[in-house]
């Protein structure tokens, strides 16, 4: 063989090594407990009620008085100084603001809803509506490492990389957690990453900053080595890294790097047919709003979310960008974000109960916080932890119900509040885990995703 030929070869197998790393690996630290291999799936501590979740990341911050938290005294009250105190981040004078929408209740259940989303109002007789939501941090990146992690402030690993710990996948050609268009900011990867879990955990991102693009998985492809050189690769890679786990024994670092190459490898044949939007009728690419110029992005996204969780990845995140952020100009801007949200999020609502996986498919909508019902400037609305609303629906959630309240101007929550650490439970209590046995060692403590704080919201259970 000649030595441009080995080369050539060799430069080959770099790049196929790259590839691989690529698709699955990027965990932060390592970790010393001895656990099962990820692509088996883990049975739950109890009978799961969901096997899914699709979150839809409102990134920024949807307003809960412009939505699905009416207050009608907020319309009597307008323009008048809010008559107790604000939050420590408002500095001028608070006057009310009135939500420029109508609202109108919906259903059987007759759920008040916005004329911002007439979509998902059709479907209001399965959301539960949780108007008492609250958390910490009025700054963007704390609120949404809150809502991601569990902590404000610290490394943790996402909720997805804790799902696909506890439960494995259903698929082990496909990753357990894969995250659509995260966002670049705010966090970054470390809202979907798995800090100190084993690396296999952490998502699969598509996209990027609430864009999809090309739909496709950075490096899958390899057009350097044919399949059977990359197996036979492969063999040596596991050769390798599985001599350098037997002098290592426990580190799960190494174990997680070869159940992340061994993943990548099986995605190249399975991912493609998956993200292939192509395959679904036009009729439903419709319904979900592709070819229209204002839903197109986020309808494909969620399009892709359902073939995911279809095809069996067991938590599936949708996020819009950062987009909701109307510190001014509130009419606009939120006029375009439910515009480019709504129908497609309505569409998978459908979609999910048409072909039955609604009811063990756990839907999240919701931003990491909500807004203020005092103006900001002359026609926006600062950030608020205090009070907001996050809607679910599916996976054993009660259909038709508003659970909890804000205050009579909806700033701070004030009856069955519900925690970011309280929603967290109640999601993994809904997929079969105890979030207080979900455990996982590291630097001589135990960590889970609630820290040490949670309680299921029984009330909203079916």
């Amino acid at each position: 063989m000649s030595s441009r030929h080995q080369l050539s070869r060799r430069n080959a197998l770099r790049t196929s090594v790259a590839s691989l790393a690529g698709i699955a690996l990027g965990g932060m630290g390592t970790a010393n407990a001895a656990l099962p291999a990820v692509g088996v799936q883990q049975l739950p501590d109890h009978t799961p009620r969901a096997k899914r979740v699709i979150f839809l990341f409102m990134h920024g911050g949807p307003s809960q008085v412009d939505t699905f938290d009416y207050k009608p005294q907020l319309a009597v009250d307008d323009g008048r100084e809010l008559p107790f105190k604000a939050a420590s981040n408002i500095d001028a004078v608070p006057k009310l603001l009135k939500s420029p929408w109508r609202f109108r209740r919906h259903g059987a259940s007759g759920g008040w809803v916005s004329e911002l989303l007439p979509h998902m109002a059709k479907h209001i007789d399965d959301l539960c509506v949780i108007r008492s939501m609250y958390s910490r941090g009025q700054s963007h990146g704390q609120a949404v490492s809150m809502m991601h992690t569990g902590s404000d402030s610290l490394v943790r690993p996402s909720v997805g990389a804790w799902v696909s710990y506890g439960l494995g996948t259903e698929n082990s050609d496909l990753p357990a957690f894969m995250s659509i268009s995260p966002a670049s900011g705010h966090g970054g990867p470390r809202n979907y990453g798995c800090a100190f879990l084993p690396a296999t955990h952490q998502a699969t991102a598509i996209g990027n900053s609430g864009k999809l693009g090309d739909a496709k998985i950075p490096f899958l492809g390899n057009d350097r080595l044919a399949a059977d050189e990359q197996s036979e690769q492969l063999k040596l890679l596991n050769a390798i890294n599985q001599d350098h786990l037997a002098k290592a024994q426990r580190d799960r670092q190494i174990q997680g790097a070869i159940e992340s190459f061994n993943l990548a490898f099986r995605m190249q044949s399975a991912a493609p047919e998956v993200l292939d939007l192509s395959r679904e009728p036009g009729h439903l690419q419709q319904a979900y709003g592709i070819g229209t110029q204002e839903t197109d992005n986020f309808g494909r996204q969620c399009l892709l979310a359902r073939r995911l969780v279809e095809a069996g990845v067991r938590y599936v995140e949708v996020s819009t960008g950062n987009v909701w952020d109307q510190h001014s100009n509130l009419y606009s801007g939120h006029e375009k974000n439910s515009l480019a949200t709504d129908q497609p999020v309505a569409a998978l609502l459908a979609d999910l109960k048409s072909r039955g996986m609604l009811d063990d498919t756990l839907v999240v909508w919701g931003g990491e916080f909500g807004r203020t019902p005092i103006v900001q400037g002359s026609n926006g609305r600062d950030h608020n932890p205090q009070g907001f609303t996050t809607v679910l629906a599916g996976g054993g959630i009660k259909g038709g119900i508003a659970h909890g309240n804000t205050d009579e101007y909806g700033y701070y929550a004030v009856e069955d509040r519900v925690h970011v650490h309280d929603l967290h439970a109640t999601m993994l209590h809904q997929l079969g885990m105890d979030h207080t046995k979900l455990t996982y060692r590291y630097s001589g403590r135990d960590f889970r995703l609630t820290d040490v704080y949670g309680n299921v919201v029984h009330d909203i259970l079916a």
